[in-house]
């Protein structure tokens, strides 16, 4: 099933909105300005999940142990005046682990017994569900669920989750062993794939300069729920022109092997590395995350329309755990990064 449906033309931004523009923008940048207090360099990560809050997706973090994940999302969590709960995925967990559960209770001075829901962990502004793969399939499909339809379902009763609500996952690249990968239909729910690298050498060193001292950096609370909520609601009124819309439609298109669409795909040397390394492209929901995530980016950045620069810098988040390469690609060493970067080349400007 799609997202709902995107205005084509956009709703036409108003003064009080334009004022709201600028007040989202003063607060992204402040809320950077606390993180900076913790965490250390992850500036394009911290852009990227902005990016997603403000855009209403969902986050897959990539990379190995130790690089501040559980402290970034703790760290936002606090800058933004959030509730925030973690989720360690292991081969044991249940859904109720995550969902909540029912429980039968008796009321003491009536001798009465009724059932009383007990809500899982997953009702929180912002969950990190920490190694996601490590967990059945069952699991991973509960938390997807609600990541889905903002709700979740115990004893025949819908029970909404709270807004905003911010799903970041995380993934460990380099040990697979004992794991479930997510299935490709599940990973295109999340908006952004993001990679976390190693540190460079003075950002490692800020990082055991802070983290081995016993001060601990005092945060100021930035936004409220109901701020971002109200922000979420304006990000999605950014009107996009149809060019862009076109413009960002052709990179899930010209990702397709040529079996899989009509017509043409692009340049020729995009159409030939397409065909030789991608098993399957990007699907309708990519061109639908690639909008709403360049809104959010230029609302970030204060302009009031989406532009191909926005597009083009939220591609690779968007498209990278969408596109699916073959055998061909691992053996040629060809990453799926560079194919999108070969994909914004080939897409014309005008």
């Amino acid at each position: 099933m799609l997202m709902e449906a995107l205005p084509v033309d956009g709703t036409e931004i108003s003064g009080p909105d334009l004022a709201a523009l600028d007040k989202l923008r003063e607060a992204a940048a402040s809320i950077r300005a606390e993180l900076a207090k913790v965490i250390v360099g992850h500036e394009q990560v911290i852009e990227q999940i902005l990016v997603a809050l403000f855009s209403r997706g969902h986050c897959l973090l990539v990379g190995v142990p130790g690089l501040a994940k559980t402290l970034l999302v703790r760290t936002l969590s606090d800058a933004l005046g959030l509730s925030s709960n973690r989720i360690q995925f292991t081969p044991d967990l249940m859904p109720s682990d995550i969902t909540g559960t029912e429980i039968l209770q008796e009321d003491r001075a009536s001798g009465k017994r009724e059932f009383r829901f007990l809500p899982g962990p997953i009702f929180s502004n912002m969950v990190l569900a920490d190694e996601i793969n490590r967990t059945p399939p069952k699991t991973q499909a509960a938390l997807l669920e609600a990541m889905q339809e903002m709700q979740v379902t115990i004893g025949g009763v819908r029970h909404q989750l709270p807004r905003p609500f911010l799903v970041l996952a995380t993934q460990n690249p380099i040990e697979q062993e004992g794991t479930y990968p997510l299935p490709e239909a599940q990973l295109d729910r999340f908006m952004f794939m993001i990679r976390l690298d190693y540190p460079s050498e003075e950002e490692e060193f800020q990082i055991i300069s802070r983290t081995t001292t016993g001060s601990q950096p005092t945060l100021t609370r930035v936004l409220a729920a109901e701020d971002i909520s109200r922000m979420q609601e304006l990000v999605r009124r950014i009107p996009a022109s149809p060019h862009v819309i076109r413009y960002a439609m052709e990179f899930a298109r010209r990702s397709r092997p040529q079996k899989q669409v009509n017509g043409t795909n692009g340049s020729s040397n995009t159409q030939d590395l397409v065909g030789k390394y991608v098993v399957w492209g990007a699907g309708p929901r990519a061109g639908q995350f690639l909008i709403l995530a360049g809104k959010a980016r230029a609302a970030l950045l204060g302009r009031c329309l989406v532009t191909r620069e926005d597009i083009r810098a939220v591609a690779p988040a968007v498209l990278r755990h969408r596109i699916i390469l073959n055998y061909h690609a691992e053996a040629d060493g060809f990453a799926v990064d560079h194919l999108i970067e070969k994909l914004a080349q080939g897409i014309p400007q005008a």
